[in-house]
């Protein structure tokens, strides 16, 4: 990897500096004035996929010199930038949406940059977490971000499961094809809590679906959400929450029909919101307990 370097006086922080810096996560104008003259003042810019960072730079009018740094040779590009740094290099790592490091290739360069006395230099700007979770309508006071569930199903609950006991709002992100998987698994291990679907944020078709878990769940096995999207799940109600149940479903909708006079259908879904059940889910229970 070659690079022409070039005398510069007077830069923000001197020589040998890595920037951080945040890009839009859809809407091209959602970037700071600063992240765009530290673009164009770079001596070379790293980003995850160089033609989508050469949409971005092009809408700006900047060239400059970029070179690819992802998931698949971060181990191996990360000390040829460190040796570019150590020479005076001002490098901006970029991601192809939002902020590097963060469920993007990043922390591997800081770390080593850091260990080598390298500045590292953030360049804040758009989150798509943080847009989605300001957005929901779920408490914004404490929060967890997660990332990434595991791809696997039994990895997934496995770490769900370490979440029962949280209280603060979860944020996840996930790839379309395993919301529903997901929220099944969410439905199932956290019980029913409120949660949100943040759907392409930002862009043109963003879309916010809020409501319970297992409204959630049915509403994305109908029409599965598709594009970039963000799970937020809140906490749960100790009232709602199916920890405590003393008898079987088929049990309760006899209890829910003589009680209160009401046909099976509305004692099976009253059943099914106290212990956090899709209607599906509940209907293949009742089906398992005859």
């Amino acid at each position: 990897m070659k690079m022409n370097m070039t005398t510069k006086t007077q830069r923000e922080i001197g020589t040998g500096c890595l920037y951080l810096v945040a890009t839009p996560i859809g809407n091209l104008e959602d970037i700071t004035v600063r992240a765009i003259r530290i673009l164009k003042e770079a001596d070379l810019i790293a980003c995850e996929d160089t033609r989508q960072t050469q949409k971005l730079l092009n809408h700006y009018g900047i060239r400059k010199e970029m070179v690819s740094y992802h998931e698949h040779n971060e181990l191996t590009r990360s000390p040829e930038l460190v040796i570019e740094l150590e020479q005076g290099a001002q490098i901006a790592l970029v991601s192809d949406a939002g902020t590097p490091g963060i469920s993007d290739p990043g922390h591997r360069l800081v770390t080593l940059c850091l260990r080598h006395h390298i500045r590292v230099v953030p360049i804040p700007g758009p989150s798509a977490f943080v847009a989605a979770l300001a957005a929901s309508g779920l408490p914004t006071e404490e929060f967890l971000f997660v990332g990434f569930l595991p791809a696997r199903a039994g990895a997934r609950r496995k770490a769900l499961d370490a979440l029962k006991a949280e209280s603060r709002t979860l944020i996840f992100y996930e790839a379309p094809h395993r919301v529903v998987e997901t929220l099944a698994d969410a439905l199932e291990i956290l019980g029913a809590r409120p949660a949100v679907i943040a759907r392409e944020v930002t862009k043109i078709h963003e879309e916010f679906l809020r409501g319970p878990l297992a409204e959630l769940l049915e509403s994305a096995r109908k029409r599965a959400p598709r594009g970039e999207i963000t799970l937020l799940i809140g906490a749960g109600d100790p009232q709602m929450q199916p920890a405590e149940v003393s008898v079987s479903l088929k049990e309760r909708v006899a209890q829910l029909q003589a009680e209160g006079g009401v046909d099976r259908k509305a004692a099976l879904k009253q059943a099914a919101r106290e212990r956090g059940l899709g209607k599906r889910e509940a209907y293949k229970q009742l089906l398992m307990e005859r």
